[in-house]
């Protein structure tokens, strides 16, 4: 999933990545939801602790494996919130040495860094405490759970987008374009719901 902040248009963004290792991407398939995605993120959350210990101040299942009944990729995306991403020295060497690929970092875009795993296979997103963007991934995953309408609504661009990329020999980033538009609607809905006082938060 990818909920990139207006301001930073996505193209200026990956301009501008500064990329520490390469990673290949995992074929882009649209499969059923699979119950078995709740108990690998259990797995990368234990060794995000073992890692990290108290250092890791919150780890959360996001995007689309996160949501039970929402078809996706079998990715596993989570965001890691720790007290200073610019501090590397402090959790760095630490995710390596369990097993996870530091790939890129992002200063100028909330100080975003990027992790991969393996197996299973992981996107590790780390923030700072109360980032907007960790706020919009939470908000996002809270509500398709609670909202069918939305949720289907999704499920379709996602499988639209995800045939398009591959019939184009596009990437998981081209993938990630076609279905933005249905994300900033869905995200301007739960605004406009919140704003009416019909939701929390």
């Amino acid at each position: 999933m990818s909920t990139a902040s207006e301001s930073t248009p996505l193209k200026r963004r990956r301009s501008l990545i500064e990329q520490i290792s390469h990673r290949l991407d995992k074929p882009i398939a649209i499969i059923e939801y699979d119950p078995i995605w709740a108990n690998q993120f259990s797995i990368v959350c234990q060794r995000i602790y073992q890692a990290l210990g108290s250092r890791a101040l919150a780890i959360e299942h996001i995007g689309s494996t996160s949501v039970p009944g929402l078809p996706a990729k079998a990715v596993i995306d989570i965001d890691l919130v720790i007290a200073d991403p610019t501090q590397e020295a402090d959790y760095v060497p630490a995710m390596e040495a369990v097993g996870f690929q530091f790939v890129f970092r992002e200063p100028f875009w909330y100080d975003h860094r990027f992790f991969g795993l393996e197996e299973p296979y992981a996107n590790v997103h780390v923030f700072a405490p109360g980032c907007p963007e960790h706020l919009r991934h939470v908000a996002f995953r809270d509500w398709l759970r609670g909202c069918e309408e939305d949720r289907l609504l999704y499920a379709s661009v996602k499988r639209e987008a995800a045939d398009a990329t591959c019939q184009d020999g596009g990437t998981v980033m081209d993938y990630n374009d076609r279905k933005a538009f249905v994300i900033r609607e869905i995200l301007s809905r739960m605004e406009s719901r919140r704003t009416a006082g019909l939701v929390d938060g």
